[in-house]
């Protein structure tokens, strides 16, 4: 089990880790509240095509320091105790998942509001890179890099 936050080959860590980690911290004590965001495979991309499948890749170092910040700056925050970022990195199929948030807090208010930016910061800050495998409207199963998250 590895429960470093960052990126990590899919099979590595699992949502149970993630919870055990928050809640065998020295500061637990401190914490009213704890909420989760878990990104999952769509079955359906933004231009309606049909997906297949995922491939996701990152430039590790930089993925790994930009979770590690993120989560840092989270944590300087009033109320929040611990925040977790772990990406899973592999191939996936619809609706397995792909990335734990957890952001443990005294209260829900805070842990919330962290939890978002903690979302939308990792999307825009990390450098992972997503491969859709979508079917066109023909059947043809073709392949791109997107920059969409």
């Amino acid at each position: 089990m590895t429960t470093k936050v960052g990126v990590h080959e899919k099979g590595k860590i699992s949502l149970t880790d993630v919870i055990r980690t928050a809640k065998n911290s020295c500061d637990f004590q401190k914490v009213g509240a704890i909420a989760l965001f878990i990104g999952v495979v769509r079955g359906e991309n933004e231009k309606g095509e049909k997906v297949q499948k995922l491939k996701l890749e990152a430039y590790e170092e930089k993925a790994n320091e930009a979770l590690s910040t993120i989560c840092n700056d989270l944590k300087e925050k009033q109320g929040i105790v611990d925040v977790q970022i772990h990406h899973l990195l592999g191939e996936f199929s619809v609706g397995e998942e792909l990335v734990y948030v957890l952001v443990a807090g005294s209260h829900r208010k805070e842990v919330f509001k962290a939890l978002e930016e903690a979302v939308e910061r990792y999307k825009k800050e990390a450098p992972i890179f997503k491969k859709e495998y979508v079917t066109d409207e023909k059947g043809r199963v073709t392949a791109y890099w997107t920059t969409e998250k």
